[in-house]
């Protein structure tokens, strides 16, 4: 069986990564008939990614119908500083689960497998993660899309809470640096 990175390519605009292949059978009278699984990330390292997976008799068929696959289901993720996420966030499929945090300048992408294929492709260059449950490449691929769906910008929430960025961002500060905010003031009192 090939090795998956030997397939990464960079296309114009594109970054793909064959993340896993798998050989499958079908038995029939005359003996066993063999077809190929591919499962391929693909993003623009901007703030989109997309996954997708293909079957055919043959890899390089198999691998062009997840690619193709992929590029149709790509999502954006906002991303701080374009380079790490806005914040930590939890994801699952199935028995993978999945915890994504960001980083600060500097860390790089600490990760596994299949989820580093992801951010990779995503363009985040500083991010930490840990999985637990299985460690199958297509359950935690997924778990960690549903982790990043999760993120909101700093716009998002100011939108959905009726206020303006500025308040959003101030209280993020002052709760990283062991402020607290207001709530500190109270529990001091």
């Amino acid at each position: 069986m090939a090795r998956p990175d030997r397939f990464d390519r960079e296309d114009s605009e594109f970054i793909e990564k064959l993340v896993h292949i798998n050989r499958v059978a079908k038995v029939v009278k005359g003996g066993r008939r063999f077809g190929f699984a591919a499962l391929v990330v693909v993003g623009d390292g901007k703030g989109r990614v997309g996954f997708g997976q293909g079957k055919a008799r043959e890899v390089p068929e198999a691998i062009r119908k997840a690619t193709e696959a992929a590029k149709r289901s790509m999502v954006r993720v906002p991303l701080r500083e374009g380079r790490t996420l806005h914040h930590d966030s939890h994801g699952h499929h199935g028995a993978g689960k999945v915890l994504i945090r960001s980083a600060v300048p500097g860390t790089g992408i600490i990760a596994g497998g299949p989820m580093r294929a992801v951010f990779e492709s995503l363009g985040v260059q500083d991010v930490v993660t840990k999985s637990t449950g299985t460690s199958n490449p297509y359950n935690m691929v997924r778990a960690t899309f549903d982790a990043l769906a999760r993120q909101m910008s700093p716009r998002h929430v100011a939108a959905k809470r009726g206020k303006k960025v500025g308040e959003i961002v101030a209280r993020r500060t002052l709760a990283e640096q062991g402020h607290g905010g207001e709530d500190s003031a109270v529990n001091a009192e």
